[in-house]
């Protein structure tokens, strides 16, 4: 029998988060700081504005101008004020989050197989035998309990419930072994993942991945075409400029000094991820732990936060050359997009894809905008589409998830692989 494991958030008396903590404070700072540098240039009128707002910021500007010249000082008050509170409220929810006595305790889950540092889990339920098998595929920059968070949250679980075989690639960090890994050593692991799935079930699985994992799970089509029984890819980025070209350019222009930091650190670390999410939305960290402060600390939807914000924090480096592939590769040059992203020397291409395929995208997503996986549910032959109401991870967390992506994924799952 194998050792029953789990992939458990490591419990710690003190809270890292939120990681990289200089850099969201440095962005709250400037942001509340720059408000009041921008008084000036308001009262003289040469603050730009957008087009939508310049009316309004005009007569906003006429206004204090006729109530005399104490209150151009009033609202310069008023703006310290605000900002010393918001900055407040960040520090508060910050400290609030990392006294919060959760700590994420979930049943176990067997050990089907390990490679290396990355474990196969078996999340069938004792009595489903005969369920149709799924190989669920998460991202290699993120921990695979995200697919499983809480007893109230976890897709895996819920999948099992209904019947299904689910079995959840956790990817953990990179060893001594993984560190050298490229893309196609990880695809070749997964494809030995899958050969294990395919022989405990007697039967080809269907594959699920998410993010990243779903371009894995894509190129998973093309090495073992026969023994995937159908594809659903969510949140899964294809076209990387789509709505980032911005992101691509400053790449590509940091290219040599990250080229020279991945050389050094053997690895593309935590805190440089981290803080290349939050350059999509830099002031998201403060408005949510502001927002934190608000919630009763006892509630379920501050253990949701909490586990949450643990599982953001507890991040996963790249190794090297996977690092060097995605970030110039894929991001900086499209390679996916354009046909050039190569797995065992093949291009890997959604019109290849002989499957049936589900391709699920979330309308708020910020980490891969709707337009990065349209391309996917465009190109692949016959590809389904299911369109969330959600952001990358809220639509796997939402108290609506159940009803909104597992049930109907559950279904989807079944039917498409018995056909």
């Amino acid at each position: 029998m194998p050792d029953r494991q789990h992939p458990q958030a490591p419990v710690s008396p003190t809270r890292q988060g939120p990681r990289p903590l200089p850099l969201h404070l440095m962005a709250q700072l400037s942001t509340l700081t720059g408000s009041r540098a921008a008084l000036p240039l308001l009262k003289n009128g040469s603050l730009p504005w957008r087009p939508d707002l310049a009316s309004r910021a005009e007569e906003l500007r006429q206004s204090l101008d006729a109530a005399g010249p104490n209150a151009w000082t009033e609202l310069d008050r008023a703006l310290t004020a605000e900002g010393i509170g918001r900055h407040r409220a960040m520090l508060d929810g910050i400290a609030a989050y990392r006294r919060h006595p959760y700590h994420r305790e979930l049943p176990p889950v067997p050990e089907l197989w390990r490679e290396g540092t990355t474990r196969l889990l078996d999340y069938r339920a004792t009595d489903a035998a005969g369920g149709v098998p799924v190989l669920v595929v998460p991202s290699l920059v993120n921990r695979a309990y995200i697919l499983d968070l809480t007893a109230r949250r976890s897709l895996m679980r819920d999948l099992a419930a209904r019947g299904l075989a689910p079995f959840l690639v956790d990817w953990d960090l990179p060893g001594p072994d993984e560190k050298s890994f490229t893309l196609d050593d990880y695809m070749a692991r997964l494809a030995r993942a899958l050969d294990v799935v395919t022989a405990a079930c007697g039967r080809p699985a269907a594959v699920l991945g998410y993010c990243m994992g779903g371009d894995l799970a894509l190129a998973l089509t093309h090495l073992r075409p026969t023994s995937v029984a159908a594809l659903a890819l969510m949140a899964t980025p294809w076209d990387f400029h789509a709505c980032h070209a911005t992101q691509a350019a400053q790449v590509k222009a940091l290219a040599e000094p990250l080229r020279a930091l991945i050389d050094t650190a053997g690895c593309l670390p935590v805190d440089l991820l981290n803080a290349m999410f939050a350059s999509l939305d830099p002031s998201l960290a403060a408005r949510k732990f502001a927002a934190f402060t608000r919630l009763n600390r006892r509630s379920a939807r501050a253990r949701d936060f909490v586990a949450l914000e643990d599982w953001v924090n507890d991040g996963v480096a790249l190794a090297a050359p996977v690092a060097r592939e995605c970030l110039f590769g894929w991001y900086g040059d499209n390679t996916p997009a354009k046909g050039q992203w190569r797995i065992g020397g093949l291009p890997v291409r959604p019109e290849n894809v002989t499957v049936q395929t589900l391709v699920i995208i979330p309308d708020r997503d910020r980490i891969v905008p709707p337009q990065s996986s349209e391309p996917l549910a465009r190109d692949i032959p016959g590809a389904e589409r299911m369109d969330i109401h959600g952001g990358h991870v809220g639509m796997l967390l939402a108290g609506r998830a159940r009803s909104e992506l597992y049930a109907p994924l559950a279904r989807w799952l079944v039917r498409a692989a018995l056909q």
